[in-house]
């Protein structure tokens, strides 16, 4: 019998992937917005979906028939108070409700197990407060914890995302983190066999037109003879006059005053770098002034599934919805294969155990 998980905070499902090869199986996912459960579950069809807020469900009706059931529960729930400064913002700060919701379900199935993933600040904001009041809250109900920061780049991912990592196993011994596999990746390994297509060209659905360039872009198709979400933004006509002022490996530092603007991201009109990885996909990779989103060579931003291979999704994973709602599933999703690593850790230890 496979071991079982429940993806709470699912989004379109990155996490809940990295664990089916694994080799686990998804006993249930919760997500709230109804765009991206649709793709979660066109994905996998067979896996109980709740598409609701967490905080409108009952926790007990809901979760109780999985306890003593449940090998491991996994999800992101937003936290915004732990990139606050100032003030101390306790976990039980109503700002944080929604991983006061994931503790209870915790609380509730008592899974061997559990996998929080969020933002690197988790563990810093306030000189680490929040870090210990995680630890003595599941401490307090029987979880030995680990936590530290994984990079996707360090798992063959070909983008340098940070993000906490938090393994929680009931008992006294923590689970160790995985560990970097050193398989190096590049944004060309990911996405050079993809169509050159030009500012608004492509279609939802096209044929593949070239062969597999690297082994990487073998895996991801594997299985498919089509292509999907490749499409690329319309750009109005001053962006692609700037694109076009923009040399590959360069950025802003190349454009004349008069087209220089203003912007928070570091990143804003820089090309990828072909032999190097991307910076973290954000939910907004279809705008060159939002990050280093542009494409090392054509005058325009990543498609959908050029973002996708980056984040490590095979292109037999579909995204539906309106554009906004894909950028969301992509941007937002946990790296398949950096998944993959933490579930393959924790299988080791079930295994063992």
């Amino acid at each position: 019998m496979k071991p079982t998980v429940i993806d709470l905070f699912a989004g379109v499902g990155g996490f809940s992937l990295g664990f089916e090869r694994a080799g686990f199986d998804i006993v249930l996912a919760n997500e709230y917005d109804k765009s991206i459960a649709h793709a979660y579950s066109e994905n996998r069809p067979g896996i109980p979906m709740i598409v609701e807020d967490i905080t409108r469900l009952s926790i007990g009706e809901t979760f109780d028939r999985f306890r003593g059931k449940t090998t491991v529960i996994i999800g992101g729930p937003p936290c915004q108070g732990f990139s606050q400064k100032g003030k101390r913002k306790s976990v039980n700060d109503p700002r944080n409700f929604l991983f006061r919701y994931y503790f209870e379900v915790v609380d509730r199935v008592r899974p061997r197990y559990f996998v929080i993933e969020n933002v690197p600040n988790l563990l810093t904001t306030e000189h680490g407060y929040f870090k210990q009041e995680i630890i003595e809250l599941f401490g307090g109900i029987g979880y030995a914890l680990s936590c530290g920061i994984l990079c996707a780049s360090d798992f063959g991912v070909p983008q340098d995302r940070r993000r906490t990592c938090i393994i929680g196993r009931h008992g006294d011994t923590a689970v160790e983190l995985p560990r970097p596999t050193r398989t190096r990746t590049t944004v060309w390994d990911a996405i050079s066999d993809l169509a050159y297509l030009n500012s608004g060209e492509g279609e939802e659905v096209q044929d593949y037109r070239l062969d597999a360039q690297s082994e990487y872009q073998t895996k991801l198709r594997r299985g498919l003879d089509r292509l999907y979400n490749h499409v690329a933004t319309a750009h109005s006509k001053v962006t692609l006059e700037r694109l076009r002022l923009i040399p590959a490996e360069c950025g802003r530092e190349t454009l004349p005053e008069e087209h220089l603007t203003r912007s928070i991201y570091s990143g804003a009109w820089c090309r990828l770098r072909k032999d190097g990885v991307s910076r973290t996909i954000t939910t907004r990779y279809d705008t060159p002034s939002s990050g280093m989103f542009t494409h090392p060579y054509l005058n325009r931003a990543i498609t959908t599934r050029e973002a996708a291979r980056i984040q490590s999704f095979p292109d037999t994973y579909r995204f539906y919805g309106a554009k906004s709602s894909q950028m969301k599933q992509v941007g937002n999703a946990v790296p398949p294969l950096m998944a993959e690593a933490i579930a393959r850790r924790i299988l080791e230890d079930y295994r063992r155990k």
